[in-house]
């Protein structure tokens, strides 16, 4: 069975300014977040951090900070990165080599 996190709005939004997160973008966050009930999964979130514009050290330390520890951080990286790939597979890619 998965693992529930629980942090404060204000410690979640300290951590995100320290990450170098604009306000604009973290008030972006936090209106995903309510549209979810205030319920995310921890894959999700980082992804939403990520297109918030934090860096992935400052991701790691968000969700070290919000209890998770590194195997489980590995792990949601690793998701995260096979989600790329797939979404950009059978995407169509222009080759040109100069001889």
């Amino acid at each position: 069975m998965a693992s529930t996190f629980t942090i404060k709005r204000i410690n979640l939004k300290r951590a995100m300014a320290i990450a170098g997160i604009s306000e604009k973008n973290s008030e972006v966050v936090f209106a995903s977040l309510n549209r979810m009930h205030r319920h995310v999964n921890a894959v999700a979130f980082a992804g939403m951090l990520q297109k918030s514009g934090a860096k992935r050290k400052d991701i790691e330390n968000i969700l070290r900070r919000i209890g998770i520890d590194d195997v489980s951080i590995t792990s949601i990286f690793n998701t995260l990165d096979e989600e790329k790939i797939k979404s950009t597979f059978g995407k169509v890619v222009e080759l040109s080599v100069d001889m």
